[in-house]
């Protein structure tokens, strides 16, 4: 994970250009800080007499040019800083000399000092800000330090190193939080909170530790309190929900919870602050379909970007789970997946359960309505027209009726039919365990989303480094058998012109310039 900053270094008060040069490249190669100069490398140039070097290409550019300089920038550094125990400092300095090489372009001499005198590895890159062949100077464009960043992420991917994920700015934290500010009724809340603490007997005894507290107490038919400072009383019913005198009596006998509204707001607002920071996985998305479909460049630039940020994320996914192979990210997320879909059989197997407990209750208490209408048509000799003035419950009976002999089929004759309340405890048992599960799975799930994702990108990686070992090793096999059809070409007798008609089915140079050269030797022998 690299930070990486661009910074220019101007000229000092009352120092002359050589003397800052030499001020800013003598911190950098400090013995110290880089192991007596174990750390350092340097690219067209001299890391000990870099300054001197850098002062002669500015002074070779005024003569060449005719310019003078217009500002006080006489050099550019660039601090990159890595994560603690994740790179070496031989490889730290390697991935600065890679990073300030692309960066420069090759035109700007430069030095690489690695820092490791802090709990961090950090390179300290300075570059000059002239070219080398003392024409051209560098030119800070606007947002060149967000490019620099994304080019050091990007050489730190290939490097498998991690890199930060950047936010949108709507996402990103404020560098201050200021303090939520507290009102005399949050006071007396926080206030009341703590007495109830310590398990007062009665609302008197909370009144007491209160006073002993510092605040002052007004009784009559709308009890208040006053704290130290404060210029009115607050009532108890305008402190808010859960504060009033009825409900801190209920608190107080043990027949409600007391839930405090700073930790409801706490709670919820870590809670937030986990959503906004969670770093989402998405898939890839495939280039080469989108460009054929119809997108531009532009949108292909964009989605190269999004999928190597993808893929850090999934590095540091696997990093932060200790995952250190494919097949442990796999086997990874066939449990999850497993336990996501045992849970939401359960989760079915309870709803099943539950509505046909439901209908049999249902049943029940149709059952029990109906007694007095099924004796009253018992009586009558089963009446018709008693019948068709109760047809309606008469029908429920008999439904009724006809659920509980299945219910007995199913179960066994001698099975006997549950009392109501037995059906709302038991109903009430796999509500509770339906909850829990469905709520379990829910974690689960998003849980499980993360690991197939990740599993995803990872496949595609591999499947991508696979794809160009093969395309390396058919390049390989190709030029191998061109020089053998080269050798052979030469054998022959018909040589130079088999050798001119191998020229024209091979449009790579280096296969022209071989069979060019064989039939050049073909004539020397003739």
């Amino acid at each position: 994970m690299a930070a990486t900053r661009l910074i220019a270094l101007h000229i000092n008060k009352g120092k002359t250009v050589a003397q800052c040069l030499a001020d800013r490249t003598d911190y950098s190669e400090n013995a110290a800080k880089t192991e007596d100069g174990k750390y350092i490398s340097a690219y067209a140039c001299d890391a000990k007499t870099c300054d001197e070097e850098f002062l002669l290409s500015k002074r070779q550019y005024e003569h060449i040019t005719g310019r003078t300089q217009a500002h006080d920038v006489i050099a550019y550094q660039i601090r990159q800083s890595f994560k603690p125990g994740e790179i070496t400092p031989e490889e730290a300095n390697k991935v600065g000399y890679e990073t300030a090489m692309r960066f420069t372009k090759g035109k700007h001499a430069f030095i690489v000092a690695t820092h490791v005198d802090r709990a961090h590895i950090h390179n300290h890159i300075i570059f000059n800000s002239t070219t080398l062949d003392s024409t051209r100077k560098f030119r800070d464009f606007r947002l060149s330090g967000l490019a620099l960043a994304r080019l050091s992420d990007i050489v730190c991917l290939e490097h498998r190193l991690s890199v930060i994920i950047r936010k949108p700015c709507g996402e990103r934290q404020k560098r201050t939080e200021y303090p939520v500010k507290k009102s005399q009724r949050d006071e007396i809340c926080e206030a009341i909170d703590a007495a109830l603490a310590r398990k007062p007997k009665d609302f008197r005894e909370l009144i007491g530790i209160l006073q002993e507290a510092g605040y002052e107490y007004k009784d009559g038919k709308q009890p208040a309190l006053r704290g130290k400072g404060h210029a009115r009383f607050a009532r108890f019913r305008s402190l808010g929900k859960g504060y009033s005198v009825e409900e801190l009596c209920e608190v107080i006998a043990g027949n409600v919870v007391h839930k405090s509204k700073f930790a409801e707001k706490t709670r919820t607002s870590a809670r937030s602050a986990q959503v906004h920071q969670k770093a989402e996985l998405s898939f890839l998305i495939d280039v080469r379909a989108k460009m054929q479909a119809g997108k531009g460049a532009g949108y292909a630039r964009w989605a190269k970007v999004f999928n190597l940020k993808q893929m850090a994320k999934a590095m540091m996914f696997m990093e932060e789970h200790g995952i250190k192979s494919y097949a442990e990210l796999k086997e990874k997320a066939d449990g999850i997946s497993e336990k996501s879909d045992a849970l939401l059989e359960s989760v079915k197997a309870d709803e099943v359960r539950m509505s046909e407990m439901s209908v049999l209750r249902k049943h029940l208490i149709n059952y029990a309505k109906t007694k007095d209408v099924f004796a009253a048509y018992k009586a009558s000799g089963y009446d018709r027209e008693f019948y068709e003035a109760h047809r309606d419950m008469l029908a429920l009976r008999s439904a009724a009726k006809k659920a509980f002999d299945a219910y007995k089929k199913e179960n066994g004759s001698d099975k006997k039919l549950p009392r109501i309340s037995e059906l709302n405890t038991e109903y009430s048992m796999l509500l509770e365990r339906k909850k829990s599960s469905y709520a379990e799975y829910r974690e689960t799930k998003a849980e499980m989303q993360d690991w197939l994702v990740a599993q995803k990108i990872v496949q595609e990686i591999l499947k991508e480094d696979e794809k160009k070992k093969e395309q390396l090793h058919g390049r390989e096999k190709k030029i191998e058998r061109i020089v053998d059809d080269g050798m052979q070409c030469r054998t022959e007798e018909s040589s130079c012109a088999a050798s001119f008609l191998c020229v024209s089915k091979y449009r790579y140079p280096v296969c022209k310039i071989m069979y060019i050269a064989s039939v050049i030797l073909c004539l020397e022998d003739i």
